[in-house]
């Protein structure tokens, strides 16, 4: 029933931007929180950014900071991330998911329903 779908990867060169696009459906997300996690090629997945539907508290990684923007179209059910200043090392599979936890609203672990992934590939 409860669905996530993530959209908006693709091939950019360094210092390009995406935005990538979460479709959420089959629960209501008021109180709930919206991550977006990355997988690079042999490394772990881990928390990129989440917002709080709620109150519209947002989370980021030290490394994304300044560079990347998560924002919620509540009545459409969207979450965006804005990915700016894109670096090689921003390359990996993206998902989207989602918890009623804030606290530990970057840790994958916490997560109860992930979507598909979106392939971003940052040239140089």
């Amino acid at each position: 029933e409860v669905q996530l779908q993530a959209s908006g990867g693709g091939l950019v060169q360094t210092g390009g931007s995406l935005r990538l696009s979460c479709a959420a459906s089959g629960f209501t997300s008021d109180d709930y929180v919206i991550g977006w996690f990355r997988q690079a090629p042999g490394k772990a997945r881990e928390g990129v950014s989440a917002i709080s539907i709620s109150d519209g508290r947002t989370f980021y990684a030290d490394s994304v900071k300044g560079r990347f923007t998560i924002s919620s179209d509540n009545a459409k059910n969207m979450v965006y991330l804005q990915m700016n200043s894109l670096k090689s090392e921003d390359t990996a599979v993206y998902f989207c998911a989602r918890t009623k936890w804030v606290v530990e609203a970057l840790s994958p672990g916490v997560y109860d329903y992930w979507g598909q992934g979106t392939l971003v590939t940052v040239s140089s």
